[in-house]
Formats: C-alpha cells, structure tokens, sequence
C-alpha cells in the first residue's frame, strides 16, 4: 500500500495524496505536531520516565468531541511541522535516547508507509524500544497487517458498537461496524496479553455522556469475547468539545453501576479511570512546546529543533 489512490483507511477516498489531500487531510508527507515523554498513559505504556509520544497530524475520523482536535481536522487547523522518513527515524532514536519506556504512534494510520519504513531504518541504527500502536480503532485489517509484525501493544479504542452512539459521537455511523472485523484480527494475531513483556492489547473504551447503554453492550460483549485475550482500560472523563457544554458529568451512582457491571462479566484485568480526579485538565493545546500539563509531559529536544527550523 502507498500513497498514490489511498486505500489506508476504511474511508477508502483513494486520493493520490502526493498531489491532493485525503479525507484525513493529509498529504504524502509525514506530519507531526508533537513529540516528547508523556506520563499520563497507563502505567505499563508510561514506565518510569514516560512513554514516547510521536502525534501525527490529521486523522480518519473526525469526531465532534475530539480532545485533539487541534491537529485531528475537527478544527480545520493543522497543527504540525512536516518531516522526512529519515527524521522521523532520527526522532524515534532520540526519544529511545532521551529514556522513553515505548515508542507510542498516536493516530498514525495515514502515515503507515512511511512508519515501517522509519522503523526498519530506526531498528537497523539499534532501535529497540517496545512500539505502541495508539489508535481510534478506526482502521483497516488489511492495512494494518502490513504494520503488525513492528507493533508489541495495541493501544485501541473501541468507542462504541452502537450505530447511533457512533453517528453521534464518532461522526461516523460506520465506525461501529469497522471495530469488530479490527479487534478480531488483532486477537487472532496477538491472542494474549502480557503488559510485563509489553505484549498484547490493551483496549480503551470512553464513557460517552447519556450513553451508559451503549458502554453496558460494549462491557457486555468485550467479556464474552475478548476478556481472556486483551485488558480493558474503562475512561470516564468525557471532556466536552469547545462551546458545546451541554453533557452532564459521570454520576456517582452511574459510576457504581459500572464497577458493578464489571464485577458481575469478570472483567478484572485493566484500568479504571477514577472520575474523582477532575483537577487535571488533559485538553492538549498544541499551539505550545509543552501541550500537556509540565508534570505529565518533556517536549523532545531533537523534535523541537525541527519545529524550530
């Protein structure tokens, strides 16, 4: 696969986007709009230092409540500098160099060709971090085969398998339908997890506002077909977009209810979020070297000689 009638996706635009941008609103041209440590993933991804962050620009979905909308497409802005495949494999080595616990490739699916080609180039210089594959689960099997054999950890969203709750939340009514033949395939190729030797999947999913039911029929379904293969990490923190504040937070007892419900279908192996811990604000603002909160996140030093040509 190339990117000359792009079949990356499961948009299947097949725009030549070495002269036109695809629906994720991307050239050929690999863009990233930061890279560095960030201590806000899961522990096992995070390690002790951080986990390396690469955020590529541009993205398949384009959902409404997109915390990253600054550089998905949600907000039209583009966020990002434009780099070559021999320096995105120079920053893969810095962030090794720099004490990253894993390589995590956010969002980086329209990019896939020129990531396995910066990561054969990375691990032939002695690369050997373990890769995190962090993805909205919108994805195709087929071109995510041609990048598995680099990737040690799915880091996967499965947001909903509901049709409306997708329509609603995701912008894309057919994105319900896309996660299963996905998380299917990954299982058949990593049937087992194990975060120790970072190995596996770990699947998140996002307690959307008015939309317990659907997170009900997703817990319902992970424990009968996948709790024995990958671990779950249940997000409650639902941060509504920009000038759209009508979406009620978690309530306790709704909170309750899913403990409950995971205790009842056995799921034991993840992450819950606490929705108690409400005073960090985990909004990214990419117009900044630092996004994230100072405590959470170190730019990379060879990224920020990039931005700074």
């Amino acid at each position: 696969m190339d990117y000359s009638s792009c079949e990356l996706c499961p948009n299947l635009c097949r725009v030549d986007r070495r002269t036109a941008l695809g629906v994720c609103r991307q050239s050929d041209k690999v863009r990233i709009a930061w890279s560095g440590l960030h201590r806000g993933e899961e522990p096992p991804i995070t390690g002790e230092h951080g986990s390396g962050m690469i955020f590529f620009t541009g993205c398949p979905l384009h959902c409404p409540y997109c915390q990253n909308r600054q550089i998905s497409g949600s907000d039209g802005l583009n966020i990002g500098i434009d780099i070559t495949d021999e320096e995105l494999t120079r920053l893969m080595l810095s962030l090794e160099e720099n004490g990253a616990a894993t390589l995590n490739l956010v969002t980086g699916t329209h990019f896939i060709p020129s990531i396995i080609k910066a990561l054969k180039s990375a691990k032939k210089e002695g690369f050997s971090l373990p890769v995190v594959w962090n993805s909205s689960g919108y994805e195709r099997v087929e071109a995510l085969s041609e990048i598995d054999e680099y990737i040690d950890i799915y880091l996967l969203d499965c947001k909903t398998l509901s049709k409306k709750t997708a329509s609603r939340f995701c912008g894309r009514e057919k994105y319900a339908e896309t996660i299963i033949p996905v998380m299917e395939a990954i299982k058949a190729w990593h049937p087992h997890t194990d975060l120790e030797k970072m190995k596996g999947t770990l699947l998140r999913h996002l307690v959307f506002p008015g939309e317990l039911e659907s997170t009900f029929q997703f817990l319902e379904y992970f424990s009968r077909h996948y709790k024995d293969n990958f671990y779950l990490s249940l997000m409650t923190q639902f941060v509504p977009p920009k000038g759209n504040p009508g979406f009620s937070p978690l309530s306790e007892d709704e909170y309750d209810s899913l403990v409950e419900a995971m205790e009842t279908l056995g799921i034991d192996d993840g992450f819950m979020q606490d929705p108690s811990d409400d005073d960090i604000l985990w909004i990214p603002d990419f117009t900044r070297d630092r996004p994230f909160p100072e405590p959470f996140a170190d730019p990379d030093p060879y990224f920020l000689s990039l931005k700074g040509r």
